[in-house]
């Protein structure tokens, strides 16, 4: 009897464990970079700080950012692609709610800080398709 959670034949060799392992990776350095110099990460995200006590909620944001990154690592390593298109599909909704606070804060003319989360949440969309749709060899019939 075969278990649910056996590997699959996806890995190294997938467009969509690239995207992933890429995007987490990239997630992974953008909450460190939030840690180490919060306000630097704010400028990045589209929305500076006010005072120096801002900084805290940078470091918050930081952790949260690094824990959606190395979340999907484990999957990626056990080549889990079921497992990890869930995770990956259900973070979604950060960069676009992302681009939906970077509009109402600073309105439409931010153009560089829309596409930075527009692009971002497309990607990701786009990649959570190929992670549910990656054909797998290994299944007969």
């Amino acid at each position: 009897m075969e278990t649910q959670i056996k590997q699959q034949n996806w890995g190294i060799r997938s467009v969509s464990y690239w995207i992933t392992l890429l995007l987490a990776l990239g997630i992974i350095f953008i909450g460190a970079r939030f840690i180490v110099k919060p306000e630097i990460g704010a400028t990045g995200f589209g929305i500076s700080f006010n005072n120096v006590h801002d900084a805290v909620y940078g470091r918050i944001k930081g952790i949260r950012d690094i824990f959606s990154g190395i979340v999907l690592l484990p999957l990626l390593a056990m080549r889990m692609r079921k497992a990890t298109a869930w995770v990956f599909t259900t973070t979604i909704v950060v960069p676009s709610v992302d681009f939906l606070i970077i509009l109402t804060t600073n309105g439409a003319g931010d153009i560089e800080h829309l596409l930075i989360h527009g692009v971002t949440a497309v990607v990701m969309i786009v990649n959570s398709f190929l992670l549910f749709h990656t054909y797998d060899h290994s299944v007969k019939g």
